[in-house]
């Protein structure tokens, strides 16, 4: 059975992921922190629509932001520890219910085949 505990984190990385420029974003933090302008370029967006698309991984729980100390204005982005295993647990565990209901319904109709 599928467990539900951890589903609301589970459902805010979801959201965050539904967009292929978030999604994006997060292949290109995957290899290293970028300053939001890089994010924008590198995506050919706008710098508003890629603060946008931050917020929205950071709310999700996806992404942290920090600023160097020699210039305040400046946020670096990366992808936050963890929250990627708490997906993949939740994906492996709904795989794992949908395997289980596929065999037992597998085995129902090989159980009542007529000879």
């Amino acid at each position: 059975m599928i467990a539900v505990t951890g589903v609301a984190p589970v459902d805010g990385a979801l959201n965050a992921l539904a967009d292929p420029v978030r999604r994006r974003t997060v292949e290109l933090l995957a290899s290293r922190p970028h300053r939001a302008g890089e994010l924008a370029g590198a995506l050919g967006v706008t710098p508003p629509t890629m603060s946008k698309h931050l917020r929205i991984l950071r709310q999700g729980g996806l992404v942290t932001d920090t600023s160097p100390s020699f210039d305040t204005r400046v946020r670096v982005y990366q992808l936050r520890q963890g929250r990627f295993g708490d997906l993949r647990r939740w994906l492996e565990d709904t795989e794992r219910g949908w395997t289980e209901q596929l065999e037992a319904f597998a085995a129902h109709v090989h159980g009542h085949r007529e000879p």
